[in-house]
């Protein structure tokens, strides 16, 4: 009942307000039937906030998004199914989503009277323009009595998730060092001498499968030895997104590091077309949860690109390189890169070193944050020293585009620029 006192609506207060009014003035002047009337006037609206304060309203609500993971761009339905579950009619319902504003204006829907067993479906688009997790809703409801003299607030508490993915687009295809780079054991490999016996076995690694011991060679050498011919060959890549935070500028939709989340994720989709088995690794690290994804184009991209969505700019001062001591590192890296420093150089380093083929993209950070043409930037020098380390780095600045820049990455090798000094601050 107190609740319903609250919600009384102006309409329900002004009938209170004259019905007070009516009693004052029949006391002053003498007129029973004025008496009557105020009565009426208060016990409308207080019988109508117990009544309704009294109701069990059991609305339903089912919620769907189509599709739960969708591009940066592009729109996604919400579709909404309400019903009542309740025993007895409502009066008007008045809805209202509540959903990140990134999204749009929160929409509203007003029903009338619905009876039991009554349910409608509604929808509405949403068109997230950028990159993350979002959660649709809760919903609120407002239920009014037909008078329209009190009006309670209810509200649901699911809510249904979407994730936005980066944008991509096509990349043209460039060489990416001479023939497909694989890794680990399946590398290709000169030998310049042996019988086949040793090209075609290894030595034992924890998880091999025992079947695959060959008994004559581990007789041979002492130790367990394990056939490796039957091993399907795979080209595997490693995209490494440079997600430091004092390596950006800007923030949100306008900060540097959304174009290097777009060019990496442009990028893992055209490998894995490539065929390619590709994997993150962020400047944390090695992202666990989308390692190594099979050469399937649409089963690889999704759990990538929904890794990217979530990346945030992290406090690291440096990358972290411990993943290169893991198995199977090799192959070919792509790092798309922000801006870097002297204490960049020892891990850039690393990170060439245990690739097949390196490329790199660096983002002109500078030019994000100022209007100064390109030549005044340290982009150029960053694309330099990398060169000079034996990448094969591009610029990727406002002026760019993504599929000019990997573009330039065929006509940039680690022998066409001659070794200038770098600008301040960028790796040597």
């Amino acid at each position: 009942m107190r609740e319903a006192l609250a919600g009384l609506t102006v309409r329900g207060r002004a009938f209170l307000a004259a019905g007070v009014t009516s009693l004052v003035c029949a006391a002053l002047l003498g007129q029973p039937t004025l008496t009557r009337v105020g009565l009426l006037l208060i016990a409308l609206p207080l019988l109508t906030a117990y009544v309704v304060g009294r109701a069990r309203y059991r609305i339903g609500l089912v919620r769907s998004v189509t599709p739960q993971v969708a591009s940066a761009g592009q729109p996604a339905q919400v579709q909404l199914r309400i019903s009542n579950q309740g025993s007895m009619p409502s009066g008007a319902l008045r809805l209202e989503e509540r959903i990140p504003f990134t999204l749009g204006s929160r929409p509203r829907f007003v029903l009338e009277r619905i009876e039991h067993g009554w349910h409608r479906e509604v929808g509405y688009a949403v068109r997230p323009e950028v990159r993350g997790h979002y959660e649709i809703g809760p919903m609120t409801v407002r239920v009014s009595d037909p008078f329209g003299l009190v009006e309670l607030h209810r509200g649901f508490h699911s809510t249904t998730p979407l994730v936005v993915t980066p944008r991509t687009v096509p990349l043209p295809s460039i060489s990416l060092g001479g023939a497909l780079a694989g890794s680990g054991d399946n590398r290709p490999r000169a030998f310049a001498s042996g019988s086949a016996e040793d090209v075609t076995v290894r030595e034992y690694r924890r998880g091999d499968d025992l079947r695959r011991v060959h008994w004559l060679s581990s007789a041979r050498v002492g130790e367990l030895m394990v056939r490796r011919e039957e091993q399907d060959w795979q080209a595997r890549a490693t995209v490494l997104i440079d997600n430091r935070a004092h390596a950006h500028v800007g923030r949100g939709a306008a900060s540097s590091l959304e174009p290097a989340v777009s060019m990496a994720a442009s990028v893992a989709v055209h490998l894995t077309q490539l065929g390619y088995t590709v994997r993150l690794v962020t400047a944390g690290g090695d992202d666990s949860p989308s390692s190594w994804h099979v050469r399937e184009p649409v089963a690889a991209t999704g759990p990538l690109l929904e890794a990217l969505a979530m990346v945030q700019p992290v406090s690291a001062a440096t990358f972290d390189t411990r993943w290169l001591g893991e198995q199977g590192v090799g192959g070919l890296t792509v790092a798309v890169l922000g801006r870097i420093g002297e204490h960049d150089s020892q891990p850039l380093r690393q990170l060439h070193h245990h690739a097949d083929h390196a490329l790199a993209v660096a983002v002109d950070v500078d030019a994000w944050a100022t209007t100064a043409a390109p030549g005044q930037t340290t982009g150029a020098g960053t694309v330099a020293a990398l060169t000079a380390q034996g990448w094969r780095a591009s610029r990727l600045g406002p002026d760019s585009s993504l599929d000019q820049a990997w573009r330039d990455l065929s006509a940039r090798t680690p022998h066409s620029f001659t070794r200038t000094a770098p600008a301040p601050g960028v790796v040597q």
